[in-house]
């Protein structure tokens, strides 16, 4: 009788998984440019940056349900600029190692994206700034940093043990 219940209980496993592969799809928002991952395909018009049975396209791990949620509620958004060399990349470093999706903006002097940096930091164009949400924190500073994403519902580290990969940095 033991060995009935077993089998039935790895049969009954065994129907279940296949539910538990669904595509993933990532694509961007045109109205804010932050990057979108459903398990719904994009509005019409608007082209996805992949799809993968299981697997968000361009990212070679599966990423978990508080990954993308925490994504979905709380984009997060680095500004950096091209003369931001050390701290921009502990930044990167960062957000890469907890495996938090984010989208980078490279700013200029004169571009809309330094009017948006400017009005988050206060009238100044201080980078590296990150945005986690309508949250935001000008400079370098792991400990604020991680609070951030911490409370955002970010995991700690990358899934799976896997190293990060540039898929995150957009």
């Amino acid at each position: 009788m033991k060995i009935v219940t077993q089998l039935l209980f790895l049969l009954a496993i065994a129907a279940a998984l296949p539910a538990l592969a669904q595509t993933m799809y990532q694509w961007k928002d045109p109205k804010t440019g932050s990057t979108i991952y459903s398990d719904q395909a994009p509005p019409p018009g608007i082209k996805p940056l992949g799809t993968r049975d299981g697997v968000v396209a361009g990212d070679e791990r599966q990423q978990s349900f508080a990954l993308r949620m925490a994504a979905e509620k709380f984009p997060v958004i680095l500004y950096t600029s091209a003369d931001c060399i050390d701290a921009c990349k502990q930044a990167r470093n960062l957000l890469n190692s907890r495996g938090t999706p984010f989208q980078e903006k490279i700013v200029q002097a004169d571009t809309p994206e330094m009017e948006e940096l400017k009005k988050l930091t206060g009238g100044e164009g201080f980078v590296p700034t990150v945005t986690v949400g309508r949250q935001s924190s000008k400079g370098f500073d792991a400990a604020g940093w991680n609070n951030l994403l911490d409370l955002a519902g970010y995991p700690k580290t990358a899934a799976f043990g896997s190293k990060p990969s540039g898929a995150f940095a957009q």
